[in-house]
């Protein structure tokens, strides 16, 4: 959906086993039920006779082929997922029946934050089935003492020519439902020449904004492409505050937030966003506001713009360690207690 093709940098395979089970799906991908197929599944996790499995989401044919099989052998099942209800109310009548047969169907969940928990609340989940395994990024990469990515952001910085400005950062898809175009619209009518605004990304949206930004000369607006993994945290610390203002029920929980929090990178974002009541606490470690209300996105990005230099810092510092403890260690430890609770059961 950037709209290019992208060549993942990171190496997400060593230190385990791993085998990738031919999909066979006509139109293959996570954007409808049947875009995993895999008819081989079944076998190849009877070959491997595994002690429990962790699904990362339901909505898929394989996932309910795997839960099947699970359930038929007696082999425990978690669900990892991160569906929340924050702007919407609980599913009802049959869709509500449906998916509390479904989910019982599990073993335990490992809810990733507040707003997942509260969603397998909602529909009657038993609480001792649930279990924090929080939502995190690789905290090691995004380390702000790391020399080399405060010196490539000092140098973007100076090439952008937002030195000495207050720097709001958008990273991710330009695309309608992360709101990119209505942040810049707020941005264009609170800025000062004091302000700048950097998008990093590709997608649909990028010929609307450069033509809005366009016809505001007198604000700074600038432009990057798609950044791979290794370029994002010099991205982040050439920022004094990071943007996501998504809205609907997509945003399920938004792991950019986590990586500029790892930073010290204070964040604005809407109320729909899935991390907001973990990580995004108002007054605290950023601005949040309604996801629909537009008038309250400038009122927050103004909020943001004219904080003073000490409060935006204060911020900073409980924004890391706010997000401290949402790191792979806290989320392993937490996935093998887990495993060895509903291995005894």
């Amino acid at each position: 959906q950037f709209g290019k093709e992208i060549q993942w940098e990171v190496d997400l395979l060593s230190g385990y086993d791993s085998e990738f089970v031919p999909n066979c799906a006509r139109d293959p991908g996570t954007h409808h039920f049947g875009g995993l197929h895999n008819p081989e599944l079944p076998a190849r996790l009877a070959a491997w006779r595994p002690d429990a499995l962790l699904l990362f989401g339901y909505a898929w044919r394989s996932n309910l082929r795997a839960l099947l099989w699970a359930r038929r052998r007696r082999v425990p099942v978690v669900l990892r997922g991160d569906s929340h209800l924050l702007g919407r109310a609980a599913p009802r009548g049959w869709r509500r029946l449906l998916l509390r047969a479904l989910l019982r169907q599990f073993s335990a969940f490992a809810y990733v934050g507040a707003a997942n928990r509260e969603f397998y609340r909602a529909l009657g989940m038993d609480e001792k089935r649930l279990h924090f395994v929080p939502h995190a990024v690789n905290s090691s990469r995004f380390d702000p003492t790391e020399p080399t990515a405060r010196q490539t952001a000092t140098r973007l910085r100076q090439s952008l020519g937002v030195e000495g400005k207050r720097v709001v950062l958008f990273a991710g898809k330009l695309q309608a439902r992360k709101q990119p175009v209505e942040l810049l619209r707020a941005f264009l009518e609170v800025a000062s020449e004091r302000d700048a605004l950097v998008f990093v990304g590709d997608g649909p949206l990028e010929p609307e904004l450069k033509q809005l930004a366009a016809s505001r000369p007198d604000r700074k607006v600038c432009f990057l492409p798609f950044a791979n993994q290794s370029e994002m945290p010099a991205h982040y610390l050439l920022a004094d505050i990071f943007a996501l203002p998504s809205r609907g029920a997509f945003e399920t929980w938004g792991l950019a937030v986590n990586e500029a929090m790892h930073l010290g990178v204070p964040c604005l974002v809407s109320d729909v966003v899935g991390c907001q009541p973990d990580l995004v606490i108002p007054g605290q470690t950023g601005w949040v506001f309604p996801s629909t209300n537009i008038e309250a996105l400038r009122t927050a990005l103004n909020e943001a713009l004219r904080a003073p230099e000490a409060t935006l810092r204060g911020f900073g510092i409980a924004a890391r360690e706010r997000v401290a403890h949402y790191t792979y260690a806290h989320s392993g430890h937490a996935l093998l207690r887990l495993l060895s609770m509903i291995r005894h059961d």
